[in-house]
This record gives structure tokens, sequence and C-alpha cells, in this order.
């Protein structure tokens, strides 16, 4: 028997303690050669405390929300469930019918925590409209944004009710650090939890020398480096893919790793933090 860890929590202004560290749904029920494997390393994960599961409508047209509802079944009560609704679904109307047929491929009642996926041409104002038609209606807990600037962020909170917003989860790595300059200091400032997608860059970054050079120095491995450095500072969640058991575990063992001082320098040194402002990176 699995026994379950303690993985640390951020905390989300409606008081919901969130796991640090948590699972990634994207290109998963894309290949039904990997569906056991897949379904089998959430529920390791879940296993492991990492109980943060995110997921989408886009993701396979549904199909990971299908997934993700038979790993979680007969588990809800342990899981911090995450999806998203498309921006061309974003109308009053829409998101309430995108957030519907989400429940029930996922086979819950209740969304924890439900994002728009990017900002479209639909107002916010509906958007937010319908985000509280649903929270009244006990289909969703709290709702979010994805892949927002800082000038989206402040259009968003200039709404009534968009000061409610819990979190934005945005393309955040070593080899993506545009965040840092003005978006980041935004969202704690504003006390908005920060969700970083493609922690480890889809694993492009791992072959990067430095990286392993740091990974041989404290025996772990270099994408276990590349997500404790994504860790490191105590208001931002991750959710990396894993799709086996094998890389849950590894995943977790990121949160073991402390890296030095000297393993900060060098990964500035070869992955320089931003001087001034850049485009929001997306993927």
């Amino acid at each position: 028997m699995t026994v379950r860890t303690a993985v640390k929590t951020i905390s989300f202004p409606s008081g919901e303690a969130v796991p640090v560290l948590g699972q990634g749904t994207w290109h998963f029920a894309e290949d039904p050669l990997r569906r056991v494997d897949e379904i089998a390393a959430l529920r390791l994960g879940i296993e492991l405390g990492m109980r943060l599961i995110d997921t989408a409508e886009m993701y396979a047209d549904g199909g990971a929300e299908a997934l993700v509802g038979e790993a979680i079944a007969g588990r809800r009560d342990q899981v911090f469930l995450v999806s998203k609704v498309l921006p061309h679904h974003a109308t009053l109307h829409g998101t309430i019918g995108a957030c519907e047929r989400s429940l029930v491929r996922l086979g819950v009642e209740e969304i924890d925590l439900y994002l728009l996926h990017w900002r479209g041409t639909i107002p916010l104002e509906e958007t937010l409209e319908a985000f509280e038609r649903l929270m009244r209606a006990g289909r969703i807990r709290n709702w979010g944004v994805s892949n927002f600037d800082v000038d989206d962020m402040e259009d968003l909170i200039a709404l009534r009710g968009g000061d409610q917003v819990c979190t934005d989860q945005v393309l955040y790595n070593l080899q993506h650090r545009g965040i840092e300059f003005d978006l980041l200091p935004w969202c704690r400032r504003s006390s908005v939890a920060v969700m970083a997608y493609s922690p480890i860059e889809q694993g492009r970054i791992l072959i990067h020398p430095v990286i392993r050079s740091v990974a041989a120095r404290h025996r772990v491995t270099p994408s276990q480096v590349a997500l404790a450095w994504v860790l490191r500072s105590d208001d931002v969640c991750a959710i990396p893919r894993a799709s086996n058991p094998a890389h849950v575990r590894e995943n977790l063992g990121a949160l073991d790793l402390r890296l030095s001082a000297a393993d900060f320098t060098e990964l500035d040194h070869a992955f320089p933090p931003p001087k001034h402002k850049q485009p929001l990176a997306v993927e």
C-alpha cells in the first residue's frame, strides 16, 4: 500500500489550501495505448498527496476530462479538481453549458476551480456573470483565468466581482521567465496565486548542460532540478504532466530538493531573468 505524503500547500484568496505540486493532463487521452498508464499515474499521484489535478474541455476534445473522471472515481473527496472553458464558449450561457458538459465527463457534481482558458473576444463581464451563477448553483467553488497578462488582469479586477479571481495559470519555467518582470509581482501584490504549466518546458530544457550539472551535483534528475526551481517560491504551484507512475514519483522527489545559492546563480547565468517587459509566453 502506498503511504500518503504531506505536500505543502499555497493559499487561494478564498482561503482554500492547494498543493504546490499537482498533476497536469495536457495530451492525456490522445493515445489509447497510454490510457492505463495515464490513469495509474493520476491515481498514484493522489495517493502521494499530489491531489491537485488540472484538465480542460480542450484537451483531447473532452477526452482528458473523461479519463480524469475514471481516475478519480471513488476518490473525489481527495482531489482538488481544475478545468477550463474555451474562450469561444465563454458567453453567459455558453460558459454554463460548457461547465455542465465538463461535469458530466468528469463524473462529479462540482469543479473546485474553473478557469477561462485564455482571453478571447467575448466580454469578460459575461464570463464573470456565468462564473458567479455557477458558484451560486454549487457547480464550481472557485474561478480563475489562464494566460492572462498584467493588462488583462487589471481589466478583470476592474469589473464587478473581478477581484474574486483566485489564480492565473501561465507558462512558467527556466526557459520562460518573463512573468518575473511584472506579472508575478502584480499577482503577489494582488494575492492572486500563480499556477505554472509546462514547468519543465515539455522536457525540452532537460538536456541543457547547466541543468544536468546541477542535477549531477545533487544526485537527482534534470527534471527534478527544473521543477524544484519553479517551486522555490511559496506562492507558486506547478502542474507537471506525468504519464506513468515512475514519472509521478520523480516529480514528487523535486519537493525534497533544496537548491543552493550557487545553484541559483548558475541557473540565472544560463537562463537570465528578464530585464524588461516581455510578451506573455503561451504554449
